[in-house]
């Protein structure tokens, strides 16, 4: 009506060229604001509401010179934003079962239409500049994962005199701590809700701590205790997992394509190791050249390693920002606190693809915790590595991992995630072991020599490639588990799955740090002992005990992968009837009461 009558408002959800997501259930406010603002008219929330009830048109008048008429979009672009701002602050969608469209923040494009400004997931390819700051976080973790697994058994008990049980059984216990920990900040991040996003907080918070605590550990005044690198060891941990957890998560936010979640795992790997390489890089070379037991190598190895950490993180946080940031969307909660939030992460472990994921992670993390313990002991007392050696290793390792992120898209897409890991774990394993038991069987070059310097590099490249590739198709599988788990429970915990994986994997290199302690009491090797002046026995016990453990957790590696239920079929089943089911029910909590 023109008149004095009351003017008809539009149903708000009907506005489909406004750009608005069709699963938006907006406030009739966000209606009027588009309509309105694209005249001109309406310069605020006070506006609407006066015209919607019943309040005539502004006099024409008002329009004269420059300003746009009735009718012509000349001042929309303003006056859009505003109501947009505004309405977006004040009226959040309901989130949706298929949170792959809840939570997008909307933002005004430069053409006056509704955009989704750094939108995630992201449909197709991810761009390589978001999959690089995605992975450049994993830094922090591969410098802590290879300075506690490679240098602090060897620091404590070589350097500083401790008892190598008590400094395993020291890393033990802080590694169940942090395992309980992981499932804690997976939880709380998947519940933040901040402009920031769920995982930038933390990005942005823990890094400096972190860097401060590393410093610590590597540094400890006054002689060593137990206690001191208990504490040491539970700070770095807790704070590495403020860091990892909500950085790991967002491989399932960021894409949910089967292949692209590999290829930003094969990312996080890279920088994983290229961190920790890197480290081992300026250990063998700079800080600790011709010294293994100098004390102020490991004083500088610390701080470095710190400063490298804290800036990673952060250069994550910072490249990724504009691609995640934004309000998240509500999530449904079991409204009974503590033992809710108990309740929901048992829930999402006791997936059985978790299941099985988690145990193929704990198997081939506890070999790769053996490995990195025991890897300075082999190459001083068995395979008498040169300084030059030492130096060169690193380089080796890194193009391993360029292999490993080479061959693992081909690998998967001829065998599947399960198929690969069961293809490659048990080739690794074999070119770990053969070397030492050709050694052991004499058929091996004199310890030291060019010639077997030569062919021990030529097998951990090859060894270290197949590792590395069935490692990536298995932390890949964690992000799978997100959709069969929202199927089960209606909820997206990729904060929580990640920190189950976590948990198994810092259980495992814990357990793996444990025995590597053990079998070096079961070689009887003696604290201090120069590599020329240790029997041949000790080191015949260690070479075939460690190969015998590798040997074994391989092939239970692979054999529990086979077992995981998720391929690709099934996977884009699901998120097709994740799809449909949002489509369908907005409200819907999940496929099971």
């Amino acid at each position: 009506m023109r008149g004095g009558g009351p003017r008809q408002t539009p149903d708000p959800r009907q506005r489909g060229a406004a750009g608005l997501h069709q699963h938006q259930h907006l406030h009739p406010f966000a209606g009027n604001a588009g309509r309105t603002g694209s005249t001109g008219q309406g310069r605020d929330r006070d506006d609407v509401a006066k015209r919607t009830a019943g309040g005539a048109r502004r006099p024409a008048g008002r329009h004269r010179g420059r300003r746009a008429v009735p009718g012509q979009r000349r001042g929309r672009l303003r006056h859009r934003h505003l109501a947009d701002r505004r309405w977006r602050h004040h009226h959040r969608p309901a989130p949706q079962l298929g949170s792959h469209h809840a939570g997008d923040v909307r933002r005004p494009a430069a053409d006056g239409r509704r955009r989704a400004a750094g939108v995630i997931p992201i449909e197709g390819r991810v761009p390589t500049r978001t999959a690089a700051f995605a992975g450049l976080g994993s830094v922090a973790y591969g410098i802590k994962d290879n300075g506690f697994s490679t240098f602090l058994l060897l620091f404590y008990n070589q350097v500083l005199g401790m008892d190598a049980r008590l400094v395993s059984l020291a890393l033990l216990i802080a590694l169940v701590f942090d395992g309980l920990v992981d499932p804690l900040v997976g939880h709380v991040s998947d519940r933040t809700r901040t402009r920031f996003g769920r995982r930038l907080p933390f990005l942005y918070l823990a890094p400096i701590p972190l860097g401060i605590a590393w410093v610590l550990l590597w540094s400890p005044t006054g002689a060593p205790s137990f206690a001191t690198l208990l504490v040491s060891a539970i700070l770095v941990r807790g704070l590495v997992a403020a860091c990892e957890v909500p950085s790991a998560a967002l491989v399932a936010e960021i894409s949910r394509d089967y292949d692209e979640r590999t290829r930003l795992t094969r990312f996080r790997f890279v920088f994983a190791w290229g961190g920790g390489l890197l480290m081992l890089l300026l250990a063998y070379g700079v800080f600790l050249p011709n010294a293994m037991l100098a004390r102020e190598g490991y004083r500088a190895f610390g701080i470095a390693g710190a400063i490298l950490m804290a800036g990673c993180v952060l250069g994550s946080a910072i490249g990724l920002h504009r691609t995640i940031a934004g309000w998240p969307p509500q999530q449904a909660s079991s409204g009974k606190g503590l033992l809710g939030s108990l309740g929901e992460i048992r829930e999402s472990f006791s997936h059985p693809a978790c299941l099985v994921v988690m145990a193929g992670i704990a198997c081939a993390m506890t070999s790769q915790g053996i490995t990195f313990a025991l890897s300075n002991y082999l190459y001083l007392y068995v395979w008498r590595f040169t300084p030059t050696a030492l130096q060169i290793f690193p380089v080796v390792l890194f193009g391993s991992v360029i292999g490993a992120s080479l061959l693992a898209g081909p690998a998967q897409r001829r065998w599947g995630k399960a198929g690969a890991v069961a293809a490659t774990a048990p080739l690794g394993m074999l070119f770990w072991v053969g070397p030492l038991l050709l050694r052991y069987g004499d058929l091996w070059a004199a310890d030291g020599s060019t010639p077997a310097l030569v062919a021990m590099f030529v097998c951990t490249l090859l060894a270290n490639t197949f590792t590395v590739t069935s490692s990536i198709a298995l932390w890949s599988m964690v992000a799978d588990v997100v959709e069969a788990s929202e199927e089960q429970t209606g909820r997206r915990s990729e904060g929580t799955l990640s920190a189950g994986a976590f948990l198994a994997s810092k259980c495992a290199t814990g357990l793996g740090i444990f025995a590597a302690g053990l079998l070096l009491s079961y070689a009887q090797l003696q604290p201090n002992a120069r590599p020329d002046a240790v029997p041949a026995t000790v080191i015949d016990r260690l070479s075939l005990a460690y190969a015998v453990c590798t040997a074994l957790l391989a092939v239970a590696t692979a054999l529990i992968a086979r077992r995981f239920p998720i391929d690709r079929a099934a996977h884009e089943a699901r998120l097709a009837l994740l799809d449909k089911l949002a489509h369908s029910d907005p409200d819907a909590g999940g496929l099971h009461p």
